[in-house]
């Protein structure tokens, strides 16, 4: 009996992973007879569920751990479905991918902003810097789960979603040092290791910050701590 309900669970499970392809490949069935205000109320709908699993999967993986966290429980936790789950995001790889690539992007728009704007070193370092601690501090559950996948497994699902989407960061940082080797003259060639390194102070302070305030009402790092960081890192300790 139960080697029959496993086996009609994967059953399910395979059709709406079906589903989920064949809806991402923009083909439409059994439409006809629907209204425009149909549409519309049932992609508000769709919308305001799929938000919901987003955020009840995000506090679960954060509180416990990706691989910890299973389908039918982020299911339950949301007040849904498997099948509506698999209809969202065709698995719960393809539910943790949609996470990090959408929440990333605000973040590299944020970020690409910074450094576009004129300015000399510190104060496009600032900027990002800025926008670095802004983005963190109101996303910290995601902020934390993005880490947690970089540090994961070079061979995990999250280290292999989430590298990339870090490296666009990265080489954001990386640009900043190498528009101002020219000018700077004492680069040698260490954009590269230049740009690990302010990323990684930002992170350290950012999960101090993380510790000292309620991250449940947010964490605001001030201008002036912001200032102070960024003019350590191009001074040392001497500053």
């Amino acid at each position: 009996m139960k080697k029959q309900e496993s086996e009609r669970e994967d059953c399910v499970d395979t059709i709406y992973t079906d589903w989920y392809n064949i809806k991402r490949q923009g083909i439409t069935l059994n439409n006809r007879g629907s209204t425009a205000g149909k549409y519309k109320e049932r992609g508000l709908r769709q919308m305001d569920n799929r938000q919901l699993i987003m955020g009840k999967a995000l506090e679960l993986f954060c509180a416990r751990g990706y691989d910890a966290v299973g389908v039918q429980e982020i299911a339950e936790q949301s007040g849904i479905t498997k099948p509506t789950l698999y209809y969202y995001f065709g698995s719960k790889q393809g539910l943790m991918e949609t996470i990090l690539e959408e929440n990333s992007h605000i973040l590299e728009e944020m970020l690409e902003k910074a450094v576009e704007e004129p300015g000399d070193v510190p104060q496009v370092l600032y900027r990002v810097a800025r926008a670095y601690f802004d983005f963190a501090g109101s996303h910290w559950q995601f902020y934390l789960f993005m880490l947690s996948q970089f540090y994961s497994g070079k061979k995990s699902e999250g280290f292999r979603t989430v590298y990339p989407l870090i490296q666009k960061y990265y080489q954001l940082v990386v640009r900043i040092f190498e528009d101002s080797a020219d000018r700077l003259g004492n680069m040698g060639g260490r954009q590269e290791q230049f740009a690990v390194s302010f990323m990684g102070i930002l992170d350290s302070h950012m999960m101090m910050l993380g510790r000292e305030q309620d991250e449940e009402h947010g964490l605001v790092m001030t201008d002036q701590r912001t200032y102070e960081i960024v003019r350590q890192f191009l001074y040392g300790i001497y500053s």
